[in-house]
């Protein structure tokens, strides 16, 4: 039997990764990557050299499903990696693993735990998480408006990630629709500016347009009432 394993790698602090995931990471025929370029940081990092790697994304080139299938038919064990985190969370995963299953269902699917900026950023966020709603990325344009309004009306906890060309535009948006909830920040993970701030909306907005060197990174927003 061969495999697929999904690993889960660092968000930032390149120590943040599991023993079981740099054994595989050294014994698979081919790693599949968001970026090879950071795949390969991580690599160096860890001394594993020779390895196969080839870029697959969903939304841009890369090696298509067709031939992934093909590899792991010779009978090869594939690794899938995204530049930081779980791949499927937010990241380039979720529909390679469908059609695998449909294509190939002899392949095992293993999932290789490891890091992940929700969980990471909910852990130390100091809010109800027993119940709460992850939101991914959101929409640029069509149907943004109407996912504020629903994180206004909502009794959980929400969730999404943040651009920083976008971070200041989305608490305007929750100034407007939510004025009195609380908005936790986690910014740049695991990473040497990491930073948590908490507030209303009009008081983080405030505080970045004020502090304009911290917009930068990638954002945790945490919405809770």
């Amino acid at each position: 039997m061969n495999y697929l394993y999904v690993i889960g790698t660092p968000i930032g602090n390149l120590e943040d990764i599991t023993l079981r995931a740099l054994r595989v990471l050294k014994e698979v025929d081919v790693i599949l990557c968001e970026d090879t370029r950071m795949t390969k940081r991580l690599l160096d990092r860890y001394e594993i050299v020779g390895k196969q790697l080839t870029t697959y994304n969903e939304e841009r080139s890369g090696i298509k499903i067709e031939k992934i299938v093909e590899l792991l038919s010779e009978g090869k064990n594939l690794a899938l990696v995204s530049d930081a985190g779980t791949p499927g969370i937010s990241d380039p995963g979720s529909y390679l693993v469908e059609k695998i299953r449909q294509l190939a269902p002899e392949v095992k699917i293993e999932s290789v735990p490891g890091p992940s900026a929700l969980t990471a950023g909910l852990s130390i966020a100091g809010v109800p998480i027993a119940d709460f709603t992850f939101l991914g990325f959101l929409p640029h344009k069509k149907g943004r408006e109407t996912l504020f309004k629903e994180i206004s009306a909502s009794e959980r906890t929400m969730i999404f990630y943040e651009s920083p060309h976008r971070i200041l535009k989305a608490l305007e948006s929750l100034e407007k629709f939510a004025p009195a909830k609380k908005v936790t920040i986690a910014r740049e993970l695991t990473k040497i500016h990491e930073q948590i701030i908490a507030g209303t909306a009009a008081e983080l907005l405030k505080y970045f347009e004020t502090n304009t060197d911290k917009v930068r990174g990638e954002f945790v927003v945490i919405v809770s009432a």
